[in-house]
Parts: structure tokens; sequence; C-alpha cells
């Protein structure tokens, strides 16, 4: 719902809230804010709050620091976890120069960017429906995060089984008093874990969705003493925490993935757009895929899609179209994991995606047996690939993909290629407790 300057400004007053929060992404995903008291909000709703932008990773250097945020008047929400005096409520904003253009750096103009490159190529909409899953831990004494889940629930499970489930619904009810149409709630396969599932939204929303699904998981998490996190694979032997993501493009309102004369009902562009994904998917695996850990939960026999397939059923292939057609047709990529940056997750995808249109690309045979069950030579002989197998592999892959180099634009995939290769020397020069019990005693 559009709110114009006034309403907010009047909101502010008429509610009582007493601190604004004008939030922002930065470039490895990392929730941002500067908080401002009620007096200000004439000011931020005037793209007058200015904040020091050295000082936030991978955005700019000291010596040209200013930066200016634009709040997007149709993000303002109250955060309703919060007491009913003095309340809080949150402005998600876009980053501009001090000259009034856009920061390269931001990630929501990356994004902002791809779709209208979208709109430039005749697509009035791209829809996302991302489904994230989350750890809930206990926390010990000291309120530090343990691996303990004291729950031994397992997919779709009840309680009292599901010791998280009283903080999941409390989630859902959070979102749902900030306008989220929640679709799903439910125990995921590993213990401990969980997804919420929400409606579908023009992309840029989508990825604010999930900021704020983060933001709200993490936050009521904390307040009933446990720990949430978004870590790919938080524990060995054990599922990972994937988002899948699902992706429509709309022409004139009109899903222009279905076509009722095709026999899987998918169009031209749909098999385009999948063929696109699976060209650029190992460029962009840095991007959807960020963390050393991202790379532990991408393995076989945990559900993750570790090889470069697409299928309407199989849920073994990277890529999957769900059953539902007509308006609701879909392409499901399972590879990204909720610690990716969603603009830069969601941009990258769109950019594959429409490079497979605009080059009109074909997808290899649709794979309906298990991958997983092949063995090696049975995937090379069907020309099967596999997702880069580390950090290190991922960021030498999106370095050789132009295509994603220019979707992130220059200073972004610099910075964020320059932070994740000292991530990983961090990793590789550190010694794990795996080494020491595998060779203290025998060397």
């Amino acid at each position: 719902m559009a709110h114009t300057k006034e309403d907010i400004i009047r909101m502010v007053k008429e509610e009582d809230i007493e601190f604004i929060r004008l939030q922002f992404t930065d470039i490895f995903g990392q929730l941002k804010n500067v908080a401002i008291t009620a007096s200000q909000i004439e000011k931020a709703v005037n793209n007058q709050i200015m904040f020091d932008g050295s000082s936030i990773e991978g955005f700019v250097r000291i010596d040209e620091s200013d930066q200016y945020l634009y709040p997007d008047l149709k993000s303002f929400r109250v955060f309703p976890w919060r007491p009913s005096h003095g309340k809080v409520a949150r402005l998600i904003c876009d980053v501009h120069n001090p000259d009034g253009s856009h920061f390269e750096g931001d990630p929501r103009y990356v994004l902002k960017r791809a779709i209208q490159k979208a709109h430039d190529m005749g697509y009035d909409a791209f829809n996302v429906g991302p489904e994230a899953e989350f750890f809930l831990f206990q926390t010990d004494d000291e309120g530090k995060p343990t691996t303990k889940t004291n729950d031994e629930a397992g997919y779709f499970d009840l309680g009292p089984l599901d010791h998280g489930e009283s903080t999941r619904r409390e989630i859902c009810m959070a979102l749902e008093a900030m306008k989220f149409e929640i679709e799903a709630s439910h125990h995921e396969v590993a213990e401990g874990q969980h997804e919420i599932d929400f409606k579908y939204e023009e992309a840029l929303h989508a990825a604010d969705n999930i900021m704020t699904f983060k933001l709200a998981v993490k936050t009521l998490a904390q307040k009933n003493g446990l720990h949430a996190t978004f870590m790919p694979k938080p524990i060995f032997g054990i599922n990972g925490s994937g988002m899948h993501t699902n992706m429509s493009l709309f022409r004139n309102g009109k899903n222009v993935f279905y076509d009722p004369s095709d026999p899987r009902g998918l169009s031209k562009e749909a098999y385009s757009f999948i063929a696109g994904l699976l060209h650029h998917v190992k460029g962009f695996a840095a991007i959807t895929n960020p963390l050393v850990n991202s790379y532990k939960r991408l393995v076989p026999g945990y559900e993750a899609p570790c090889y470069l397939a697409w299928s309407a059923s199989n849920r073994s292939a990277l890529i999957r179209i769900p059953a539902s057609r007509g308006q609701s047709t879909r392409v499901e990529l399972r590879s990204p994991d909720p610690a990716c940056n969603p603009y830069l997750a969601f941009a990258v995808c769109l950019a594959a995606g429409l490079d497979g249109i605009e080059k009109g690309m074909t997808p290899p045979e649709e794979v309906t047996e298990n991958i997983f069950a092949m063995d090696q030579a049975t995937r090379e002989a069907n020309g099967i690939e596999s997702l880069p197998g580390s950090l290190e592999e991922a960021i030498h892959a999106l370095k050789a993909d132009q295509l994603i180099l220019d979707t992130l634009g220059e200073h972004v995939a610099t910075n964020f290629i320059e932070g994740k290769m000292k991530e990983w020397d961090e990793y590789r020069t550190r010694v794990s407790s795996w080494e020491r019990d595998k060779y203290i005693i025998n060397y």
C-alpha cells in the first residue's frame, strides 16, 4: 500500500512512534540501519538523512564518505514486537550519492537495474517466491548459541515434538502484522529446522521481505531464548538450509512461462529462461551461495542440488518446475541458500534467465531419474555438470562470467570478490578441529 510523505509524518505522530529505523543492506547481505527520532521524520521522507558510507564494508572509501538515504515510502511498517508505548517503525531505503545519483554499490539498485532490463524487453513483472529455511538452536547460560535443538520433530511434524513451534507461530503473527501473506509454516526435515513461506511478490519487494523476515526471525527467537541461524549447513550429517527461489515473468498481466499447447505446459520463453539459468549458474554461485559453509550444503545425499540439470518433478535436479500451471507456472531454482544477499541473488537470476531468452537458448533434455543415484560416468555420459565445489571455485567462475559481472556492476563485483577472497584465505589457512582430531595423534 502506497503512503504519501504526509501519511507517514501523520502516522508517526498519531501512533506514538518514538524511533524510525532507516534500513539498507550492504553488499554482503547484512542489514544496516540509521535510527532517527520521531522529530526527524520530515527530514527522512525528504531524503535529507545522511550517513557515513566509509564505515560500511564494501561501500565507499573514507575520502568520499557522505551518502544519503532515500526511503521507499511503501515500506513503512511498525515493528509489532516492540512495546506499545514508544513504538519503533522502519523504512527501507535506497542509497544515493550527495549529487542525488544512485550509489553504484547499493544492492537494491543492482536489482532495480536488472528489473529495468526486463521492462525494456517488454516484461512488466518479475515475480519471486522465496522459501527460506532456518534453524532454531538453544542458547547457553551466557546467551551464546549452541547447536542443541531440544527438538525431535521431522518434516511437517506437530508439537509436542516441535519445541520451536510456538516461536514459529509468533514469527508468523508478527509478519502478518507487517502485511506479509503467509502461505505455509512447517517443520523441516532436520531437527530444529523450520520454514515459513510467504506469497510471491514482485522481485524488489520479495527481496525487501526476505530482509524483514530474517530480522523478525532472529529478533523473536532471541526474545524466546533461542538463536535463529540462516547459516546454510550448521551441523554435519543432517540437511542444510536452502532458499529455493520460485520465479516467473509476466507481460500484460499474463504469465509468459505458460503455454497450454506444450506437452509440459511450458512456453519457449520458459525453456530459454531455464537454459539461461543453467548456462550462468556456476558464474553466479558465489552470489547465491556466498559462504565457505554454503558448499558444505551442496553435497550429494541431503536433498541439496549440486548437479546442473532440470526436471518437472525430480527433486534431485537443480531446477524444478512445480506442478501448477496457468498463472502459477514458475521455475524453481533450488541452489540458493538463505545466507545470500537477496537483492543480488534475484538480480543475477533474472539477468541469466533474460540472457537465455535474448539468445534463444535451449536447455538440455529433462533428467527424470535420481541424479544422486547415478555414478560419475553416467552423469558425464548425460552431460550433467556440477556446481562449484568450494567458495574459491565459485569466485573463479564469477570472475569468468562477464554477464554476471556486468549485472553486479564494477563497484559491487570488485568489492564482493575482494571480500570473499579474504574470507576464503582466512578459512584456508585456519587449522580446524577436524585436522587436529585426524592428525595430532598419528603424526
